[in-house]
């Protein structure tokens, strides 16, 4: 028999290891930077258990913001922009991978493998873009190739394209690590995530996978964020300032609510490619409030944020003896958090520390656990969700 090639015996001896140690990489559609958690995971499945050993974000200058920015939920992009930067980023992760083991005083030959989510920069389910002909689809990217090369770490990414190919629209991923990591017998979860987009996962206390549903619903962050970026030139609404600031404008939350994206069937999946200020200005004309004050219009896209995540849980979701463990950065928006509390009279509403999971870091974490299942991990069926095993591998030679 042939000896393996030397690649695919680093990789069974990875797999056959009973405790490996990852990093998770997340950079989300807000842009702030590259979430990087280093992670220790013994076991896989249902079995598996966890450790966050270190975790960073490291912020992105202001040029690669602007840079992706160009091409990011645009139709039309410069495809040249695109080649570039599916190869900088990649390296750019890799020199912060490499920043944030050396300020942890940890060598890179620790670390097993690296799990990389890369850079959206389209996300089309068919809902949204609407050719007959094509399927679901999703662009990342970041390439492995270029992390694994200049990290000399074991490398798996690109997880959403398994998800389509097998039936999927290749989001929310968060499905898999919250049922592995959060479901408890006897407590009726969900587990919230409000990043650019927000999305949740429900897992019944009767540990009943058939009956678990992750589905994304509608803006998080993100339309508070461009408002922010428009009209005060800074990144975020910094603990709610200029929410607290204004008035929630009804006839335009109503306007907006009234989308006809709230009334679709759970599963599906959403982006900024549909959320943005052009859905946010339609709404102002049928309102009629195109006048709003800028701090107004804040407080209102904060307030719709928390209006259709509670719209969704009353409508969606035994609530009963409900607990609500939040993560990302809406779980740290006092104003959104406020009014979550206050159209959900009765559910326990807790920041996923709860779980021994740091709230900021969840979403690399979760992709780290993804990494692990990929190595030795086996599909698990989630209700009518792919049953695949996801990540492409790249080598560093």
């Amino acid at each position: 028999m042939l000896p393996l090639n030397s690649n695919l015996q680093q990789l069974f001896n990875i797999a056959k290891k009973t405790t490996k140690t990852g990093i998770g990489l997340m950079s989300g559609t807000s842009l702030d930077g590259l979430d990087i958690a280093l992670c220790r995971f013994t076991g896989n499945g249902l079995n598996t258990r966890f450790e966050l050993l270190k975790f960073i974000t490291i912020p992105y200058p202001e040029d690669i913001k602007h840079d992706v920015q160009q091409i990011f939920a645009k139709r039309l992009a410069d495809l040249e922009k695109v080649t570039l930067l599916n190869a900088y980023i990649g390296t750019y992760h890799a020199e912060l991978i490499l920043q944030a083991l050396n300020q942890w005083g940890i060598p890179p030959a620790e670390v097993d493998f690296i799990a990389s989510h890369g850079q959206t920069i389209y996300h089309a389910p068919k809902r949204l873009h609407h050719h007959t002909n094509y399927p679901n689809a999703t662009l990342q990217i970041g390439d492995g190739d270029h992390i694994a090369v200049k990290t000399g770490i074991v490398t798996i990414s690109d997880f959403r394209q398994k998800h389509i190919a097998a039936g999927g629209e290749g989001a929310p991923l968060a499905l898999y690590g919250d049922v592995l990591l959060g479901n408890k017998t006897g407590e009726n979860r969900v587990l919230l995530n409000i990043g650019g987009i927000a999305n949740l996962t429900w897992l019944p206390g009767d540990g009943d996978f058939s009956r678990v549903l992750c589905t994304d619903i509608g803006p998080g962050n993100t339309l508070i964020d461009a408002a922010c970026r428009t009209y005060f030139n800074q990144a975020f609404d910094e603990d709610s300032s200029i929410a607290f600031s204004g008035t929630v404008n009804k006839p335009l939350l109503n306007a907006l609510l009234a989308h006809p994206f709230f009334a679709e069937k759970a599963p599906k999946t959403t982006g900024p490619e549909l959320f943005n200020l052009a859905l946010v200005a339609e709404a102002q004309k049928a309102s009629g409030t195109e006048n709003i004050d800028p701090a107004d219009l804040v407080s209102t896209l904060s307030a719709f944020t928390a209006a259709s995540i509670a719209r969704f849980v009353n409508e969606n979701i035994d609530i009963n003896d409900l607990k609500i463990f939040a993560s990302g950065g809406g779980a740290r928006n006092p104003f959104v958090v406020a009014k979550l509390k206050k159209l959900l009279p009765g559910v326990s509403i807790e920041d996923s520390n709860t779980l021994g999971i740091d709230p900021d870091a969840k979403e690399a974490i979760l992709f780290a656990l993804l990494g692990n299942e990929a190595l030795s991990g086996q599909p698990v069926s989630i209700g009518n969700n792919p049953a695949v095993l996801m990540g492409k591998f790249s080598f560093a030679v």
